[in-house]
């Protein structure tokens, strides 16, 4: 029987992420499901308080969209529901077109999760899922910094219970400090206690559910002593049952202002999810299928927005929750779905108990976390510069929004990377006191031999770098402490040359050879022979200056017995 409905699968490309299973494992996953959704259920209450959606909703988000991905999607341990990141990106922007919590304001927050879930297909599709891999590692941590400085600021205002909201983070702290005189205590005592009590069960006891056990207490200690009465704020009335049907109902204008809201949620869905798939897998040694997790993100999504939820992300930080219950397939994600509607349909009318001062310190517990610190630190001590990109991209999702730190953090990441392209290491054979040839950073002024210089290029060639290519080369030439005859390009790096700089380069031997120098490639690949080819670099240089190994070119420029007198080639 299960051979059987693993073959139909197979062929359905679907659960994937579920089968095979055998009794033990199911029965394992059970018992981890339940665990988990112990330890989620008050997280995702909090991330709707981030949403600015009823907090029912965020029940919502972990009952069809985790069994829409468990049916399409193929990662065993990823975690599809309600997440900060995403979270914190639309709300910002819906704040400013509806109320929260309200009809339209649900409507838009539902369209936004249609229109991501459009973009994740249209992903799926065109198998854009390598996308991933351009939001660096440095830079989503300096992101998630700055997502949890401003959800732990957002939050601020519930812990004291000050009231008002402001649209910024600086003004909002600057509310939370202007509203001093009013804080209340009780308010504040139980905010403190919370949070004292969620960071210290991290540190000893990491598999209690705290988070849970606070909202359980919480919610029968305000029912028992009337909170309400004394000044602590409530959830109020929350509506019970499973989530209604339908289709996210907006203006054709909402829709278009929703859509680079929708493009930010699918930048950000994409690194973490991407991310958190790669690290588990790695860890129980199983393949990642990107694309397949792109259509099983997609669905859960549409599974939201016909539900009445939000934006849904493969949350890192739940799917490490997910692993330390104990989940090895995402059997463990429907059988939480299913604790879920439980609660739904037996337990909703009870939320109404929950002191706002308890889901607010829960949410701000959520955003410490988002606050790698050990990572930052690492970033620091082995590369300052890519600690400050770190540190910008922070800086600019807590000053100018999360929306547009988001477009930030992408177009650092793209930066950093063609600054490498543009600005290259580049290196050259030069004698040690031993009288060997070592590679030493290219500077002017030096030579391999007297009327030689091996020359290393530390990128490929293209219409950014070319004129540095050229530049370096003259300088070197031209400050050389003897005449040059040989110049050879050690090629090894190399593997592209496109139009505009195989011009250059042409132009530059060309120039080279009427002065009386040789230039002669060596390592020469057959991707970059070919463009040398097509780009008529060949004919220029000659063919008999291009070679396949250094030790070729250097006994083309006359060097006897080239092996015993280079020391590990650049």
């Amino acid at each position: 029987m299960q051979a059987s409905l693993q073959k139909i699968a197979a062929r359905a490309s679907v659960l994937k992420g579920v089968l095979p299973l055998s009794r033990v494992a199911a029965a394992r996953d059970a018992l981890a499901g339940v665990q988990l959704a112990s330890m989620d259920i008050p997280q995702v209450l909090g991330y709707a308080r981030i949403a600015g959606m009823p907090a029912v909703t965020g029940l919502y988000t972990v009952f069809l969209p985790l069994v829409a991905f468990a049916f399409f999607g193929a990662s065993r341990h990823l975690v599809v529901a309600a997440d900060s990141a995403t979270a914190t990106i639309f709300a910002s922007r819906l704040a400013t077109m509806a109320p929260a919590s309200s009809v339209e304001y649900a409507a838009l927050a539902a369209m936004v999760a249609l229109l991501t879930a459009a973009l994740l297909l249209v992903a799926r599709i065109f198998k854009l899922g390598f996308l991933a891999d351009f939001l660096s590692r440095t830079v989503l941590v300096g992101f998630l910094a700055g997502v949890g400085a401003q959800v732990g600021i957002a939050m601020l205002a519930d812990m004291v219970g000050v009231p008002g909201h402001a649209a910024s983070s600086l003004n909002q702290l600057l509310l939370v400090v202007r509203g001093s005189a009013q804080i209340n205590r009780p308010t504040l005592a139980i905010s403190l206690l919370v949070v004292a009590a969620i960071l210290v069960s991290k540190r000893f006891w990491p598999r209690l559910p705290v988070p849970l056990i606070a909202v359980v207490a919480g919610i029968a200690a305000s029912d028992a002593f009337g909170f309400a009465a004394h000044g602590i704020s409530i959830l109020g009335p929350v509506e019970g049952g499973l989530p209604p049907l339908r289709i996210p109902s907006v203006t054709w204008q909402q829709m278009l202002d929703l859509v680079p809201v929708a493009a930010s949620c699918f930048v950000m869905i994409v690194a973490q999810s991407a991310a958190a798939s790669r690290v588990f897998a790695e860890r129980y040694h199983e393949s990642v299928d990107t694309n397949a997790d792109l259509l099983g993100i997609a669905a859960a999504n549409a599974a939201a927005a016909f539900s009445g939820a939000f934006v849904v992300n493969g949350s890192p930080t739940q799917t490490a929750m997910a692993d330390r219950a104990g989940t090895r397939s995402q059997f463990a994600q429907l059988v939480f779905a299913a604790v879920v509607v439980v609660v739904l349909l037996f337990f909703s009318r009870y939320l109404q108990y929950l002191p706002h001062c308890i889901l607010a310190s829960i949410v701000f517990t959520i955003a410490i976390g988002l606050v790698n610190v050990r990572s930052l630190f690492s970033i620091r001590r082995e590369s300052p510069g890519e600690f400050w990109l770190a540190s910008i991209t922070a800086a600019a999702v807590v000053l100018i929004g999360v929306e547009h730190g988001i477009l930030v953090a992408v177009a650092l990441s793209l930066l950093r990377h063609v600054r490498h392209s543009y600005r290259p290491h580049t290196m050259m054979l030069a004698p040690n006191g031993d009288g060997m040839w070592v590679p030493v950073p290219a500077v002017p002024g030096m030579e391999t031999a007297p009327g030689l210089i091996v020359y290393r290029f530390g990128a490929d060639l293209f219409y950014a770098n070319d004129h540095f290519f050229v530049d370096d080369t003259r300088r070197l030439i031209d400050r050389a402490p003897n005449p040059v005859r040989w110049f050879v390009v050690d090629a090894s790096a190399i593997t592209d040359v496109d139009y505009s700089a195989a011009r250059s380069v042409g132009e530059l031997c060309s120039a080279l050879k009427r002065n009386g120098v040789e230039v002669i490639f060596a390592r020469v690949n057959r991707y970059l022979r070919s463009d040398m080819d097509r780009h008529g670099i060949t004919p220029i240089v000659e063919e008999r200056c291009i070679f396949g190994t250094l030790h070729e070119a250097l006994s083309m420029a006359g060097v006897e017995k080239p092996h015993e007198q280079v020391k590990g080639a650049p």
